[in-house]
């Protein structure tokens, strides 16, 4: 495995235009960072003199003037970044309690709501938004919660979810999966055209072990990765049985994994304990790491949408 080693957190550059990013029909390049108040993205088919990737965006609450703000506070520690719209926007989340919907070009923040222990979220039909809202003292989390993106920080509706860490929307089957601390739940939606639309809750299937962290689509591909305590799983949403991943079955407190649709790359985060966070981000086909010292990263995703 070869171990590249950044000396220090590389050094943030001016928003990419759609002139400077990679022709449509290039393969993805480009993985999206989240972790502690910041969002950015590395493009991989630009590395400097030392093999680093360069830094083509990067997004702070703190510098973003349509947050309120009282609200830029609640993106302190960022735990997703799905990429929308050919890679233009990012729908990022926060333990700290929030969500946002960003465009890239701008650093506007479309919408955005304050979420109870926010880790994951998806876009919906119809321009709503899931949010999965994991462990909270309050008692207002543990649950899926949904919104409408043209009105922020109003909760149009949500269903219990436990520990809820993870939420996916699945266009080819119509189905909404929500990853819990202990099973998975698939919710259909109903009324969706209408003002009061519901999730009706479908099926439980229960993870092979607890500790369910993230999921997230194996490109054409009824699989999806689950992430648990001890394990990477493999998820066939057809048959709905579970199998170890050949590669990272056995590998422990996993935050993310997930594959490049065009190359076949698989990008993943374990987290380097006691810390829930990493200073590396790994690959495999082939084997890499590089390493960030003093980095705080938490997930990452290639840069185009996986459905």
């Amino acid at each position: 495995m070869l171990v590249i080693t950044l000396c220090a957190p590389i050094l943030a550059s001016s928003c990419a235009t759609d002139a400077t990013r990679p022709p449509a029909e290039q393969p993805c390049s480009e993985l999206l960072v989240c972790g502690w108040d910041e969002v950015y993205c590395l493009d991989f088919a630009k590395l400097d003199a030392k093999g680093a990737p360069s830094k083509v965006w990067s997004w702070k609450a703190a510098d973003c003037k349509t947050l309120p703000e009282f609200f830029k506070k609640k993106f302190a520690t960022t735990d997703e970044c799905k990429p929308f719209d050919n890679g233009k926007k990012v729908l990022v989340t926060s333990s700290a309690w929030a969500v946002a919907y960003i465009d890239r070009e701008t650093g506007d923040a479309l919408f955005h709501a304050e979420v109870p222990n926010a880790h994951s979220a998806d876009l919906l039909p119809n321009g709503r938004v899931a949010v999965a809202s994991s462990f909270d003292r309050t008692k207002n989390g543990d649950r899926l919660i949904v919104y409408d993106l043209d009105t922020p920080n109003k909760p149009l509706l949500h269903e219990e979810l436990y520990g809820a860490h993870g939420v996916v929307w699945d266009e080819k089957r119509q189905l909404l999966w929500g990853l819990s601390y202990t099973d998975l739940r698939v919710f259909k939606l109903v009324d969706w055209e209408t003002d009061e639309p519901k999730l009706e809750k479908l099926e439980n299937i229960p993870l092979p072990e607890g500790a369910g962290h993230d999921m997230y689509p194996v490109p054409d591909s009824s699989d999806m990765f689950v992430t648990t305590g001890r394990h990477v799983w493999l998820f066939d949403r057809d048959t709905k049985e579970f199998r170890e991943h050949p590669k990272l079955g056995d590998v422990d407190n996993v935050k993310c994994v997930n594959i490049n649709p065009d190359t076949g790359r698989t990008v993943y985060v374990k987290a380097d304990l006691p810390d829930w966070w990493s200073g590396k981000i790994r690959f495999l086909d082939p084997d890499e790491v590089f390493n960030y010292p003093g980095g705080h990263i938490y997930k990452t995703r290639w840069n185009k949408q996986v459905k």
